[in-house]
């Protein structure tokens, strides 16, 4: 029998469910290489965490590992319902409270700063501790850049749709709901969703999207529909990634992306903040540093700032016998399970 102990934590909503103890050690030397062991040989255990009955649909988890970085307190992989993210800005968020308040990090008034290592590179935190607890955090991530700017992609059921893609720890399409003919205020929610998945899709299907310096960071990890708001408005943006999955957050390496995205087209200048707002009404803030030392075109440093809070703690047993032990999704059709 196998027993996972976890604490729960949401930013904006999103779910943070990080891994404490009945995880394998990942002996793999580098950041990366614990990513492939853990999808590997260790799957089971995501899916058990991530899915149903134990998560659902939504859920986003972590599991702290040996940093390789010799700058990072310690390292982090992401996890969600289809895999592993390489980068996830509220999870980055809801980690500084957690290493701080968990003796991880030794906390220091009125900001305690430290690294971790994610999949994407070293990211850097900032927490402000004010009596005893941690308030805002502000993570400056890797190097962002704009990859692609109108681009145009045939879409199934839609037709052709002009999108850019950047990225800011993964890479995104980033495009108004209006390309893709619907409003983000008035369309229901799951045509966005499905709309935006067939733009993840068709992108993915056509065209190869490579990292400057690593292969395994080289895919596109889901689409972010915005509104109409110019560059000085606060922006409402809804991700959705992996298969389809909705980041109740306004998503911290989507505000990256965004924000480096508009500093490439010149709306937006190194140092000024902008708002950026989620389907729950949650909000990040982004501001540009400055430029990047990166093989990228105008590849820059972004800082992303937000709240966590702590929701619980959680004791996972997985029974040998279960024919669900290790998680399910439910299936589309009656017919997908008649031969199970």
């Amino acid at each position: 029998m196998t027993e996972l102990t976890c604490l729960d934590y949401h930013t904006c909503g999103e779910p943070v469910r990080i891994v404490t103890a009945g995880y394998p050690v990942l002996d793999a030397p580098t950041i990366l290489g614990k990513r492939r062991q853990a999808r590997e040989q260790h799957d089971h255990l995501r899916r058990a965490m991530m899915l149903e009955p134990r998560g659902h649909a939504g859920m986003y988890g972590v599991v702290p590992v040996a940093a390789s970085h010799p700058e990072a307190a310690f390292g982090v992989l992401f996890t969600h319902n289809e895999g592993y993210s390489t980068m996830c800005g509220h999870a980055t968020i809801a980690l500084g409270r957690y290493a701080i308040e968990h003796g991880l990090v030794a906390a220091v008034a009125p900001v305690t700063r430290f690294a971790i290592e994610a999949p994407c590179g070293l990211v850097r935190l900032a927490c402000e501790v004010r009596d005893g607890t941690v308030r805002t955090v502000t993570f400056e991530s890797v190097p962002a850049f704009c990859h692609a700017r109108d681009l145009v992609v045939d879409v199934p059921e839609i037709g052709p749709v002009t999108t850019d893609i950047a990225y800011g720890g993964a890479f995104y399409c980033i495009l108004p709901a209006s390309r893709l003919r619907l409003d983000l205020f008035e369309t229901p929610v799951s045509e966005i969703v499905e709309a935006a998945g067939r733009l993840t899709d068709a992108v993915r299907t056509t065209m190869t999207i490579a990292h400057p310096t690593e292969p395994d960071l080289g895919f596109l990890y889901g689409t972010i529909v915005t509104d109409e708001a110019g560059p000085d408005e606060t922006s409402f943006n809804l991700c959705v990634f992996a298969e389809r999955q909705i980041d109740r957050s306004p998503t911290g390496s989507g505000v990256t992306a965004r924000m480096a995205l508009d500093h490439a087209k010149g709306f937006v200048a190194a140092g000024r903040e902008r708002l950026f707002r989620s389907i729950t009404g949650g909000t990040f803030s982004g501001r540009v540093i400055g430029p990047a030392d990166f093989p990228a075109e105008g590849a820059v440093t972004v800082a992303v700032g937000g709240t966590s809070h702590f929701s619980g703690t959680s004791r996972f047993v997985i029974e040998p016998d279960d024919p669900l032990r290790h998680g399910f999704a439910l299936p589309a059709r009656f017919g997908d399970i008649a031969d199970r």
